[in-house]
Parts: structure tokens; C-alpha cells; sequence
């Protein structure tokens, strides 16, 4: 699909020099986001601290445990 949609840009276009322009565009880095040009920071995460994943660790670790058939502790 995107090589189709390469080969109609480069199909449309007049002469070389304007296809070399929109393989470049194409192709380019994306451009920062964000006012002024400036990158934008992403959102904090809603993530768990040290002892909060030590505690959820082993939750999983206990089900994990219970499921097989072992004894826990």
C-alpha cells in the first residue's frame, strides 16, 4: 500500500527535480511538535513506584503459584 501510494506521488510529479523534492519530503524527519517549535514532553506515566511493583510482583508471583499447583510462601 505505501509503495503505491509512493508511485502515484512519483507520478504525478512534472519532472525529476520535483520528485527528488517529494521523495525528500517523504522521506524527512518528522518535524518537532509543540508551540514555537519547541518538543513537546510526553505525559507522565501512571506507573507504580519501587514498593508498589515489588507488591504486584509478587501478586503475580502468589497466582502464578496457586495456578501450577504449588504451595505458596
Amino acid at each position: 500500500m505505501l509503495a503505491a501510494a509512493e508511485a502515484a506521488i512519483e507520478d504525478s510529479a512534472e519532472d525529476q527535480a520535483e520528485r527528488d523534492r517529494n521523495r525528500a519530503k517523504l522521506y524527512a524527519p518528522p518535524r518537532p511538535a509543540g508551540p514555537g517549535g519547541r518538543r513537546m514532553r510526553p505525559p507522565p506515566a501512571a506507573g507504580l513506584d519501587r514498593s508498589g511493583a515489588q507488591a504486584l510482583m509478587a501478586q503475580l508471583a502468589a497466582e502464578d503459584a496457586k495456578l501450577a499447583g504449588r504451595p505458596t510462601g
